[in-house]
């Protein structure tokens, strides 16, 4: 829909927040540019004018797209200049805007829509992922697709105590908490957030800020909100009371098998036989729909109406866990963590700090050391599917893992080691993201990871009808299917380290989310007893397989001759101690040098070598060492002095008239290349870095 160039303001967290249309991108169905600060996206929507025949679900596609020249880059690659694939960070974007967008489309709507998000400048401040989900809403809001929005958000930081909004990059070094809430006039649509064990009452009360601070996104959008909507009703059509009749009270008794994959066989046996009885007269599509639907009532109906879950279990009780650790044999930890009918298996490996993650991104550049990586197998789930990379889903599982333990990680100074943690699930029935916190937490103490504190993560539901709501403890997979809300947190036993909230309803009112929050703290004292009665704290000793890290400090200003002319004195030691196999060694600029090595031996060879490089030698000092040179005169040929290596990489110079107390021709008469020499030090210019050495003071 084409309109004139017209501008919104309004103010979020005491900004200007700007709105553009009818400038840009004039062939979408809806195009705007938000600006804030000086941080500038383009969203545009796109919806296909037909709907899409024998489909099940709604084809909605998110595409975030960073842009190095927003931030006035050039890619650091040598060889690839243009943007590639989409950074994790970007990938994690595109949930964030998809979530919040996803529940207000109708679910039997079958047309096309893709929403591109471009990011055309980034001030460094102002994080452009809230610019974005309000632009995504606000392209949306143009277009005549049944979208039921508009969305705001904001994100809300806490310093001493303080809640912010929008903070910028500054003060998000400060805070204890990231928080992004999205919503809508009335309720909460999304949460994501990343804290440092922020008490469940704070937590909620910076949900209700970001909600009343993300209100004039939500007003400024109505303003500009195409006049023509289709609507697209969501009616009970005849073959919904055909299937109903047929399927009758024979749905129960399927839905309340315990065992996940004898509950899905019997739901498949019943969906074919359904499909088969009514071949012919409905399309496939319809009646896989309708099966569905039908399965998501009737457990609803049970745990709200008579409080009876699938396997039979009280809504806040939690599945059986069972704990292991120490699994594997030449990793550096493990930790196995089964609850239910999920199992995910965690796996810690140390590195030296050189093998930290290379950050080269949009809006950040730097380094990573503590990464952790899920894996969701199609076995996992009972399922044959190729495997064709890493999935929007898994980088997204990963992450949220990784918020949840971040604020117990050991920092460089305390552990200088760089951690990857690898989460496999082998068998999933939900909540598997949850199970990949628990077991990760088994995995670093395991490993002998200082942790500041175990953490353990549970997934909440919801179950909602015209008769009321009920909260969900622990819920599996059919629940998830079934339910309302997927609330994930992870926490230590002093407050929360992470949280994620999708809903499939067109928002969700504080009151619930607050219900939530409280019987999450309730299941997490319980899983972190659990964990403690396995393993209570980190492990005293290091695998015997893991690298161990010598520190030690050097003047900054000696660096350069550490390393020597492009590397050359580095790269000899690392040879001298057994090779880049063996042992590493790492420099920051502030002198920390850290040697890392499985080879204790030769972990402490380097040590004395490096220390031995970087002493000063002092006049008087005697020293012994070989004789590495006869030196000669250019001109005339003649042997003026001998070179003697009192130090790792430090040579001095003794004169033709120090090698003895009677007068010698030749330096080779009294000394060779390869003798060891007792010398003594006589003078040190340090300007120019000579050694002056007596072989004749020194006996």
């Amino acid at each position: 829909m084409n309109k004139e160039k017209e501008i919104f303001t309004t103010q979020i967290g005491g900004r200007d927040l700007v709105i553009e249309t009818g400038k840009l991108a004039k062939l979408a169905s809806g195009a705007v540019t938000v600006r804030y600060g000086d941080t500038v996206v383009l969203a545009t929507a796109v919806v296909s004018a037909e709907a899409k025949e024998d489909m099940d679900y709604f084809p909605l596609l998110v595409d975030y797209e960073e842009r190095l020249y927003a931030a006035g880059k050039i890619s650091g690659s040598r060889f690839i200049k243009r943007e590639g694939r989409p950074s994790d960070r970007a990938v994690l974007t595109c949930r964030l805007i998809d979530r919040p967008i996803r529940p207000l489309f109708p679910k039997n709507y079958r047309n096309d829509v893709q929403v591109i998000i471009t990011v055309l400048s980034f001030d460094g401040e102002n994080d452009p992922d809230i610019a974005a989900i309000i632009a995504a809403s606000a392209a949306l809001s143009q277009t005549v697709a049944p979208f039921e929005g508009p969305v705001s958000a904001v994100r809300v930081g806490m310093i001493d105590g303080k809640y912010i909004i929008n903070p910028t990059s500054e003060e998000m070094e400060k805070t204890v908490l990231d928080l992004v809430v999205a919503g809508n006039k009335e309720k909460v649509m999304m949460i994501e957030a990343k804290a440092k064990e922020v008490s469940e009452k704070e937590f909620v009360e910076a949900i209700r800020i970001g909600q009343e601070a993300l209100q004039p996104g939500i007003e400024i959008q109505k303003k500009l909100m195409a006049e023509t909507k289709h609507k697209v009703e969501e009616v009970e059509l005849p073959i919904v009371a055909d299937v109903k009749g047929y399927v009758g009270e024979k749905l129960a008794t399927a839905i309340y098998e315990a065992d996940k994959a004898k509950r899905e066989e019997q739901l498949s046996a019943f969906e074919a036989e359904v499909l088969k009885n009514f071949e012919g007269n409905y399309k496939q599509t319809e009646l896989k729909n309708i099966f569905a639907s039908l399965v998501e009532k009737e457990v609803r109906k049970a745990v709200i109406e008579k409080e009876i879950r699938p396997d039979g279990r009280k809504l806040d009780e939690i599945r059986p866990i069972d704990i292991e650790v120490g699994l594997l044999p030449r990793t550096h930890g493990t930790g196995l963590f089964t609850r239910g009918q999920t199992q995910v298996m965690s796996i810690v490996t140390l590195g030296a700090p050189g093998e930290e993650q290379v950050i080269e991104t949009m809006e950040e550049e730097g380094t990573k050391r503590y990464m952790h990586h899920y894996n969701f197998p199609p076995f996992s789930t009972g399922e044959v599917k190729p495997i064709r990379g890493v999935s929007r889903r898994e980088i997204g599982h990963g992450a949220l893992a990784e918020r949840g333990l971040l604020a117990v990680i050991p920092s460089k100074e305390e552990f200088p080691y760089t951690i990857r943690v690898v989460s496999e699930v082998l068998a999933s029935n939900g909540s598997s993201s949850m199970a990949s916190t628990c077991g990760s937490t088994l995995a670093l103490m395991d490993a002998g990871v200082p942790i500041k504190a175990p953490v353990a993560g549970i997934a909440m539901g919801l179950m909602t009808n015209e008769k009321g709501y009920k909260v969900l403890t622990d819920i599996q997979g059919i629940e998830d299917f079934a339910g309302d809300m997927d609330y994930k947190v992870t926490g230590t036993k002093d407050g929360i380290t992470a949280v994620q909230m999708d809903t499939k309803l067109k928002g969700l009112d504080i009151v619930i989310l607050e219900e939530a929050t409280m019987k999450a703290r309730t299941a997490i004292d319980f899983i972190l007893a659990k964990i403690a009665a396995v393993i209570a704290e980190p492990r005293k000793e290091l695998s015997p397989y893991a690298p161990r890290i010598t520190s030690l400090r050097i003047d900054p200003e000696k660096i350069g001759e550490l390393i020597g002319p492009g590397g050359k004195n580095i790269r000899k030691i690392i040879e001298e101690c057994g090779g880049n196999e063996i042992i590493s060694i790492d420099i920051e600029d502030d002198g920390l040098v850290m040697i890392s090595s499985t080879d204790s031996a030769m972990a402490k060879k380097a040590e004395e070598i490096i220390t031995g490089t970087m002493r000063e030698p002092e006049i008087g000092e005697i020293f012994e060492g070989p004789v590495v040179q006869i030196l000669k005169d250019r001109m005339r040929g003649n042997e003026i002095g001998a070179i003697v290596q009192i130090l790792p990489n430090k040579d001095g110079m003794v004169h033709i008239s120090q090698i003895s107390n009677e007068r010698i021709e030749k330096v080779s008469d009294k000394v060779k290349v390869g003798d060891i020499v007792k010398v003594k030090v006589v003078d040190v210019d340090k300007e120019k870095g000579r050694i002056s050495l007596s072989i004749k003071d020194a006996r």
